[in-house]
């Protein structure tokens, strides 16, 4: 999670929403992202999606079997949607995310109906991942 932190640093450093993802898979790291729709001009370049594009490629395989991804913040439905479908095996995140957040708001990645199950640890460094966030928004008020 310090990881995906130091990626959300970049990020907000480059003025877009700072949230970094990480995927690992057996201890080693297959992707380090973060957000960049601004830069990218692309509204789907959230961490989470440039994250399983990069580990996808570095494994030469869509599937993310055995994979863990570890995010700042609550998936929102699209990346949820991006992980259920990459069948990756664990998220971890730190903030959640009442107001836009897919387990907050819709128990996405926890309904059994789905055809991939997640395992799901919330509130790593939650502090932490809530301040950068925090910090942001505060600043874009100014």
């Amino acid at each position: 999670m310090r990881m995906a932190l130091g990626e959300a640093e970049s990020a907000l450093e480059s003025g877009e929403v700072p949230v970094g993802a990480v995927i690992t898979m057996e201890g080693r790291v297959l992707a380090k992202t973060h957000n960049s729709p601004i830069l990218m001009k692309d509204p789907t370049a959230h961490a989470e999606i440039l994250a399983i594009r990069e580990a996808a490629d570095r494994t030469g395989n869509y599937r993310l079997h055995g994979t863990t991804l570890y995010v700042t913040i609550e998936p929102c439905p699209m990346c949820a949607g991006a992980i259920i479908h990459a069948r990756i095996a664990r998220l971890v995140f730190g903030a959640t995310d009442p107001k836009g957040g897919a387990l907050s708001l819709y128990g996405m990645l926890h309904d059994r109906k789905l055809n991939h199950f997640v395992e799901v640890t919330g509130g790593v460094l939650k502090e932490k991942c809530s301040e950068i966030l925090s910090r942001f928004f505060r600043e874009k008020r100014i």
